[in-house]
């Protein structure tokens, strides 16, 4: 379709089953982008266009507006002409008009985070001709007020003032609504639309100080460079930072002919999905409004119908509306426009066989035909993602590997929250019903503004209708709550890729902004007041509901199951009780890759002796609080070896500082002093003496067991006695005795020393021993330069990643959090270290002690059991190096055992 020659192409036309592109360019041309190419080559009815790459948008960063758009005027006029000799029409003719849509497009669906622009190239000649030619002053007016407000909001920055303000258009229309005493837009005549259109530009005019733009070229370019800005957005910038999108992708910009669905009764819009984004359950399903455009769908303004009559029946059924109710007053698509329907259905099997996964699209029906303006892969609920990818293994769509890929390992996070007790469910008091866009369990305090959701620590967002501006709020929320939009609502699709518990269109709320209120009926909620939501039923309930702990079943063990048939590298979990080694070995955990033995110190009837060994001034002194310590030490790990029956269990001799453990507090001073029976005073010097300049470098990990061994001995004993006890019963013990923080060769080899010492009196009293390992953490950079020295000595290691980032950067954990945002925002750093594992500095020493150990030790033991250990790209670092096991908390154990299948098969493609 290209007519210019020797010019770098940054422009990609589209349109009557020709395309300069294909879904292969996304990076280039936007998911949005490539996929109508796509469409428009398999010969679906998609309207004409063309797209500007991302990588104009990434020019336009760096040379400005004016070169940017000299670079590609000739490349859009001559695609402008492509359409117009397409649909027979003429841009800016006032005649014969051709309108245009501009809209993102970035590589990934990012749902209403940028700006689009409908009805462009509208102005008072061309409304005029639209009606002529029509013959419908309604659409044609309707389209012009639109497009004003539109171009108004995204490119000349008509916004409101405030979050208690709404918007300055919506405002005009409210007040219009409220003199002719209608309450939807499609009520307006002719003459209020003509109205409107003076209103808004009047608007405008007094809150810029210009009069709107009138010509189509001017209006073009404003739109693309509106959408380019819109890249960085705030909305925009959030969710590509919530989801590790990065900056330098850009966003490309989309421009097709329009297509009305705003000519009348025999036109709409809508959204559909070839499965159930929330359940992933295979049923075609989607939501239309009749004489409309597409954002009315998503923005949630009206609440739409669905488009087949299942899901009409369904919906009802929710709903209370009896059957001869809802065929009336309610029909679903299938029923109003049975030959569009089948052709809609045609397409939507179509392209989810060509795109083997479940798709979202957006159709437009003008006067009688069916034109598809976007497909895209679904956003799912983590159930769904899990359950589309199961099936379309089972109906031979895709094969092993490709389920496994298609699985964004985050996602899965979703189904280890907990979800309500179906007992406390029976009791609970619904108050309402609305349309369970996304599943799953919240319980929170309501709040009415986004910018509000921090206020507590739980809270429920309560909106009227969310827009994307509501997007961190939504984020911070435990679940989401509004009056009015459907199923593709922004509400619904945001919340279903976040996650997100959400109803929408619960029709019954009435929600005051201003008094900060919520009317269900006659009762009145206040903002601060408990309730619940069932994304699963729609149910909106009073007060709390009791939750219990999610469990591995159906398609989601499949997954589990078909992850460790492909993973290699193994999986163990973070725990330091035996409720926790008993949730991480129900999700699969491969045994415990950390035991932390300071967290039982903690306890209340524990802290005591603790502090009695600490305050102690002579090694007989300490031996005696320790012996207090040494049974309830004993029992814990017991719990924890019979809970990891048969696996490995890798324990942490004591680590932290010892001034952690003592009270600061005054009046806690006084009951130690007066339980030991010392002065107040010898507690107050103990404290001071303790008290270290930097804690993280200080007297800790290893340096505590060398320079008092008794701590040593006493841990020593706890964990080789628990495990004699335990083989006594039958069970199999594999402990792993670790020491921390080392940073010489010596260190270790005192702890090892004392440990094998106190093992073998133990064997010789028991007559009876067991196997065990002991082996270090290399947390210390020195100690990952003299790993092959080290690795002599140890039986395995164990990177702490957690202060291995802190040793390597230098940055205080507990401190970072006060630069670290920034350091993110200015592209100082692209992650947060101690989220994401720095593969280039931390890792290389993760590398660096890996390689060095074995090569004194071929077979050396090797894992790491910092918070990286459950964050997949860390988990896919550590497999590439080698590295035996990764450790993560409990609830992060099915991620990881997807992630290990993932690296491994990813390196046989």
């Amino acid at each position: 379709m290209k007519t210019l020659e020797n010019v770098k192409p940054r422009v990609y036309s589209f349109g009557d089953k020709q395309a300069d592109g294909n879904s292969a360019m996304k990076n280039l041309l936007g998911g949005k982008g490539a996929n109508l190419a796509e469409m428009s080559a398999l010969g679906i009815p998609v309207p004409p266009g063309f797209t500007i790459t991302t990588e104009v948008c990434t020019e336009y960063k760096a040379l400005g507006q004016y070169t940017v758009i000299q670079m590609i005027k000739e490349e859009v006029e001559q695609s402008i002409a492509n359409i117009e000799s397409f649909m027979g029409t003429k841009f800016g003719d006032m005649h014969n008009p051709l309108l245009v849509s501009v809209r993102s497009g970035a590589r990934v669906s990012m749902p209403g985070m940028m700006d689009t622009v409908l009805n462009l190239g509208m102005n008072d000649e061309v409304v005029l001709g639209l009606a002529k030619k029509t013959n419908n002053e309604q659409f044609a007016w309707d389209s012009y007020r639109r497009f004003i407000q539109m171009y108004g909001g995204v490119v000349l920055g008509m916004k409101p003032a405030s979050k208690d303000d709404i918007d300055p258009f919506e405002e005009i229309m409210e007040h219009l609504k409220e003199k002719r005493g209608i309450e939807l837009d499609n009520e307006f005549t002719v003459q209020d639309l003509k109205d409107l259109v003076y209103d808004f530009k009047s608007a405008v005019k007094k809150r810029t100080g210009q009069d709107f733009p009138t010509n189509p070229w001017d209006q073009l370019w404003g739109a693309v460079i509106a959408v380019f800005n819109s890249w960085n957005g705030d909305r925009a910038v959030y969710y590509r930072n919530m989801n590790g999108y990065p900056a330098e992708w850009g966003t490309a910009v989309n421009v097709q002919a329009m297509v009305y669905g705003n000519m009348g009764d025999n036109s709409g819009t809508g959204v559909c999905f070839t499965r159930d984004a929330g359940t992933g359950e295979n049923v075609f399903n989607g939501e239309y409004l009749i004489n409309a455009q597409g954002e009315d769908v998503v923005a949630g303004v009206r609440t739409p119908q669905q488009i087949t009559k299942l899901g009409s029946q369904r919906w009802a059924k929710l709903a209370k509306v009896e059957e001869d109710q809802r065929a009336i007053k309610y029909p679903s698509l299938e029923e109003l426009m049975p030959n569009i329907f089948e052709e809609l259905n045609t397409y939507q099997d179509t392209l989810e066989k060509h795109y083997r996964d479940m798709q979202d699209m957006e159709f437009t029906i003008q006067d009688g035909k069916l034109w598809i303006l976007q497909t895209r892969n679904g956003k799912r609920t983590g159930a769904a993602m899990v359950k589309i990818a199961m099936d379309l293994l089972k109906e031979g769509m895709i094969n092993e590997k490709e389920a496994l890929l298609a699985i964004e390992p985050n996602k899965l996070d979703e189904l280890l929250h907990p979800v309500f007790d179906p007992k406390a469910l029976k009791t609970a008091s619904v108050i309402a019903q609305g349309l369970p866009a996304s599943p799953g369990a919240a319980t929170g305090r309501i709040v009415f503004f986004a910018d509000e959701a921090k206020k507590y620590k739980n809270s429920i967002l309560v909106r009227i209708e969310t827009s994307p501006e509501d997007l961190e709020g939504m984020n911070i929320a435990k679940g989401i709550l509004t009056a009015r939009g459907g199923m593709t609502s922004h509400a619904a699709v945001v919340a279903r890729g976040m996650g997100k518990c959400c109803i929408s269109g619960a029709g019954a709320l009435k929600i005051n902004y201003k008094k900060r209120i919520l009317n269900v009926g006659e009762t009145v909620y206040q903002e601060g007041d408990w309730i619940s939501l069932n994304g699963s039923t729609g149910n909106i309930i009073e007060g709390k509901v009791a939750t219990i702990e999610p469990e591995l079943s159906g398609e989601f063990a499949e997954l589990m199951k078909l992850s460790d048939k492909y993973g290699v590298m193994k999986v163990r979990t973070n725990a330091d009780s035996p409720k926790d080694a008993k949730i991480a070995r129900n999700f699969g955990a491969q045994g415990i890759g950390l035991t932390r033995t300071e967290h039982m110190f903690f306890e209340q009837d524990r802290i005591k002796a603790m502090r009695e060994m600490i305050l102690a001034d002579t090694v007989k002194g300490r031996k005696q609080a320790l012996k207090e310590l040494l049974p309830m030490q004993r029992a814990d790990f017991e719990g924890i070896f019979e809970a990891m029956d048969g696996l490995a269990v890798t324990i942490r001799l004591l680590d932290p500082p010892l001034h952690e453990f003592v009270p600061h507090q005054l009046a806690t001073q006084k009951e130690l002093a007066e339980e030991m029976h010392i002065s107040l005073q010898a507690v107050k010097n103990k404290v001071a003496e303790l008290e270290e300049f930097n804690p993280m470098l200080g007297h800790r990990g290893c340096r505590l067991g060398n320079t008092y061994p008794e701590i040593t001995e006493m841990q020593t004993r706890a964990i080789v006695e628990a495990a004699l006890n335990l083989k006594a019963k039958g069970v199999i013990c594999k402990p792993e005795i670790m020491v921390p923080l080392i940073g010489t060769v010596k260190e270790f080899e005192f702890q090892e020393q004392i440990i094998r010492s106190t093992a073998n009196a133990i064997f010789k009293e028991r007559n009876d021993s067991i196997e065990y390992l002991v082996g270090t953490m290399i947390e210390i950079p020195r100690a990952a330069l003299m790993a092959d020295k080290i690795a002599e000595k140890a039986d395995f290691f164990s990177f702490g990643t957690n202060d291995l980032t802190q040793l390597t950067f230098g940055y205080s954990r507990d401190d970072a959090g006060r630069f670290l945002p920034i350091y993110i925002q200015k592209g100082i750093l692209k992650n947060d270290p101690f989220e994401i594992l720095d593969q280039e500095g931390v890792g290389q020493l993760v590398k660096i002690g890996t390689e060095r150990g074995r090569s004194t030790k071929p077979d050396l033991k090797v894992g790491i059991c910092g918070e990286h250990g459950g964050e997949p790209s860390s988990v896919e670092f550590c497999y590439n190096t080698g590295i035996d096991y990764v450790s993560c908390s409990p609830f992060r154990v099915p991620i990881a055992r997807l992630v290990s299948a993932q690296a491994a098969i990813k390196t046989t493609l």
